[in-house]
């Protein structure tokens, strides 16, 4: 591309400086020449004036004296009588020269000859003049043409070495400008793009650590289920349970990848209904207590029964679900799970009797990647992310001992949601 730059920009310059070149040489010589005989037309005037002043003043006119004024010309000056007086050397036969003459009233008849040959240098000098010009100005648009290539092709360059680095997968957005609007547009279109790209791998990662976090939670159930099952082996009703509640578990954990897949195209799950509280906490019990038990550990439930909150099931199940990880992993005691009702939300409290949240994370727990031991710090995440999702909220109320409290959406106040939804603004 360099290459094509210089060679159109130097067949401009050379076509624009012959097209300026050429006629201004002509013009030149022209005005050379016109001078040059306009000048020997004014020195005959002169001569032929100065002889008829010296023929009033009756002095006497010799060639010697012509010469002497007009020095390098040949002039022959006729006399009234016919008399001649040369001036000055004769040119040679064959020479190139100017001739011009001049005559008064009283018959005195002047001829002035100069040799061209000197008026042909100062065309030549004036020619050699010009053609310097011309050099000097395909030089410079040379140089110009240099400038301006570079100027275009290494940006160019370095767009296409930024459209390999997002090709593969280095999504950094370099925000660079050149001073050429175009190309600072291209830029620009590469920096969204790299910004855009770079959102999207972010959410791939977010969801690959997402999934495993989350898929966790239902596989150590299931894998619960099972051992329980090879235990019972002897006992058919046993196992026929135990197969039952792990089916459930896998339903469970298909639910948990819809939501998952949901959440990576940033799309809301849509399928918060009403359903009873206490099915969705008994579950988990179940489900959680043989590993508790394990421990040494307990849960426990209190509250208001037969409570109803506009939730998807599987978003509350796994919510409890990761604060009752949470709690086997970082807290101590029994763990009850409280449910009650304020007059605007559904509450389900789950709380132990350990150390609780250090005081420097009570303001971070739920920020993503900040565990206090060795945990992923994506759980507590995570769970408020499906929280908010149903239109609910995951708080810590109390930090030492840990209370975690599940906000969920009342019939009646999601009823008035979806109306103001419908009506629109009044």
């Amino acid at each position: 591309m360099r290459r094509r730059l210089l060679l159109s920009t130097l067949a401009v310059a050379v076509v624009a400086v012959l097209l300026l070149g050429i006629p201004l040489a002509y013009a030149t010589e022209r005005l050379i020449y016109d001078e040059a005989q306009q000048q020997v037309e004014r020195e005959a005037a002169s001569v032929v004036a100065g002889v008829n002043l010296r023929e009033e003043l009756r002095q006497s006119v010799t060639g010697d004296q012509i010469a002497k004024e007009f020095p390098g010309r040949y002039i022959v000056v006729t006399m009234a009588d016919g008399t001649q007086i040369t001036a000055g050397e004769a040119p040679a036969k064959g020479d190139h020269v100017i001739t011009k003459m001049a005559a008064n009233d009283r018959g005195i008849h002047v001829q002035v000859s100069r040799d061209a040959g000197d008026v042909e240098a100062d065309a030549v000098r004036t020619f050699l003049l010009i053609g310097s010009l011309v050099v000097l100005g395909v030089g410079v648009a040379v140089g110009l043409a240099m400038v301006q290539a570079r100027k275009l092709t290494l940006p160019l360059i370095d767009l296409a070495e930024t459209a390999d680095r997002l090709g593969s997968g280095n999504a950094r957005p370099r925000r660079r400008r050149y001073g050429v609007p175009e190309v600072d547009r291209v830029a620009e279109v590469l920096d969204r793009s790299a910004v855009r790209i770079a959102d999207l791998l972010a959410a791939s990662r977010e969801f690959a650590s997402d999934a495993s976090h989350q898929l966790r939670t239902p596989l150590t159930a299931l894998s619960m289920r099972l051992e329980e099952m090879i235990e019972a082996a002897e006992y058919p009703d046993v196992v026929r349970e135990e197969g039952v509640a792990a089916a459930a578990q896998v339903e469970r954990l298909a639910a948990v990848v819809e939501q998952l897949l949901a959440r990576a195209k940033h799309d809301p799950t849509g399928d918060a209904v009403p359903i009873g509280v206490d099915e969705i906490v008994a579950q988990q019990v179940k489900e959680w207590e043989p590993v508790f038990r394990r421990e040494n550990r307990r849960i426990g439930m209190s509250g208001v029964r037969g409570l109803t909150a506009v939730v998807s099931p599987g978003g509350l199940s796994q919510i409890v679900a990761t604060l009752l990880d949470n709690s086997l992993v970082h807290g101590d005691g029994e763990v009850t799970i409280h449910t009650k009702e304020t007059p605007t939300s559904i509450v389900v409290e789950v709380g132990d009797e350990g150390p609780g949240v250090p005081p420097e994370l009570e303001r971070r727990v739920f920020d993503r990647n900040v565990s206090g031991r060795q945990g992923t710090g994506l759980g507590l995440y995570l769970a408020r992310s499906l929280a908010t999702a149903d239109g609910g909220r995951l708080e810590l109320i109390r930090a030492r001992p840990a209370t975690f409290a599940i906000f969920l959406r009342k019939r009646e106040e999601a009823l008035l949601a979806k109306e103001r939804v419908v009506s629109g603004p009044a």
